[in-house]
């Protein structure tokens, strides 16, 4: 699956996404500090899924329709870079097909996932 990490993504999520053989983009490794609409911006024109911690999207998403392809929110805090890394991996093993077009939230016990057309 494409998809591009906002910089607030703990690099071990990156990279242990690359490693299950997913393309990531990573802000931070390019473009840090640059702006929300910026970074939505990057991910669509790389035709990718958004990865991201910051709830801000779902304002860009649902209010302003700015959405290409999916966003995929991080609700993870207080967790262990791996053990964070662990559940996106899983989510993205179990739900990727899913995720394109809408707008996912990923917790440590679930994954809900909302089509934008809904």
């Amino acid at each position: 699956m494409k998809l591009a990490a906002d910089e607030g993504v703990d690099r071990p999520i990156v990279e242990r996404l690359r490693t299950d053989g997913h393309d990531v983009f990573y802000v931070a490794e390019s473009n840090a500090g640059i702006s929300d609409d910026d970074v939505l911006h990057v991910a669509n024109e790389r035709g990718a899924v958004l990865v991201t911690s910051d709830k801000d999207f779902g304002e860009l998403v649902f209010r302003q329709k700015r959405l290409v392809h999916g966003v995929i929110l991080l609700r993870l805090a207080g967790l262990a870079p791996g053990t964070k890394a662990s559940i996106v991996s899983t989510a993205l093993q179990q739900h990727a097909s899913e995720m394109h077009d809408s707008f996912s939230v990923v917790t440590p016990s679930s994954v809900r996932i909302r089509r934008r057309d809904e």
